[in-house]
């Protein structure tokens, strides 16, 4: 049997399987939709800009840009 999980945003149950977790240092947030995980990420990052959560931003945006780089570079046709 399945087990059920409960979403900390909206209160919802749903099975295992299904939804998001988002797991930190062995803690599991459960979300039973994206919408409910976007609004719970926005409330974290809203509050921790008072803890310069930029500077962590700025590095992951630049290496999702790095990646995307990368990928454009294989997609490229050599002629």
């Amino acid at each position: 049997m399945t087990r059920k999980l409960v979403c900390i945003v909206c209160g919802r149950k749903f099975p295992q399987g299904q939804g998001v977790v988002i797991s930190i240092e062995g803690k599991e947030y459960t979300f039973h939709s994206k919408s409910c995980a976007i609004k719970f990420l926005r409330r974290v990052i809203d509050e921790a800009q008072e803890l310069g959560i930029k500077r962590i931003m700025d590095s992951v945006e630049k290496e999702f840009i790095e990646e995307l780089k990368r990928r454009e570079e294989l997609r490229k046709k050599v002629i």
